[in-house]
């Protein structure tokens, strides 16, 4: 395998989560079987809702909309996905990467941080494993991360809050925190197009996971 670069991937915005999901392990089963580097997907889901292993469905979720609920591999908790969030799948090679799932993590909140500094974004890291920032109001959240490794490999990834439809997190704890909120660039001030941020992710991306 001579060719160590990501395949960046592109999925239509109204592919079902589930066929998604299909995607991410059919590229998994390709890495493990050393017939390709890896890949990130960039997607941008229809409005669901997807409870990783540990949710707590009785507390997780308040309801009151017609949005579904999907169970997920990953790990974390209930969150929420639809247009105006960019969810990214990075589907790594652990192998190559000495087998370290805690760096890849930290890699990931690198990875997002850095990015949104070039948005003029300050955010940092919590007890929780996503990214989050200081706002007037308190600590948000910006940026859920949710992964699952077979065979070191990688599926499942991060959700970015661009300018996703925040009324949709009130049926939800979101990743079960009670205590704090969630935000996104459009209620941070930042008007930035799907593209324009793109840009930068997926130049992050290949600075981090690819040198």
């Amino acid at each position: 395998m001579n060719n160590k670069t990501f395949q960046i991937i592109h999925i239509q915005q109204d592919t079902p989560y589930q066929q998604a999901l299909t995607l991410q392990e059919e590229m998994v089963a390709k890495v493990v079987a050393g017939e390709t580097f890896g890949a990130l997907f960039m997607c941008e889901h229809a409005p669901v809702y997807t409870c990783g292993t540990s949710t707590q469905i009785e507390s997780d979720y308040i309801g009151g909309n017609n949005i579904p609920v999907i169970k997920s591999g990953r790990g974390g908790r209930i969150t929420y996905h639809g247009p105006g969030q960019r969810v990214m799948y990075p589907i790594v090679d652990l192998k190559l990467r000495g087998r370290d799932l805690k760096k890849y993590i930290c890699d990931l909140q690198i990875w997002l941080i850095e990015s949104l500094a070039e948005l003029g974004v300050q955010a940092h890291t919590d007890d929780d494993v996503g990214v989050w920032v200081t706002t007037p109001s308190g600590e948000m959240k910006i940026a859920a991360i949710g992964v699952r490794v077979r065979k070191w490999v990688t599926f499942h990834g991060v959700a970015l809050n661009i300018h996703p439809d925040m009324n949709h997190f009130n049926a939800i704890v979101p990743c079960g925190i009670q205590t704090k909120g969630v935000t996104s660039l459009k209620e941070l001030g930042i008007e930035k197009t799907m593209t324009e941020v793109d840009q930068i992710l997926i130049q992050k991306f290949q600075q981090i996971f690819q040198g």
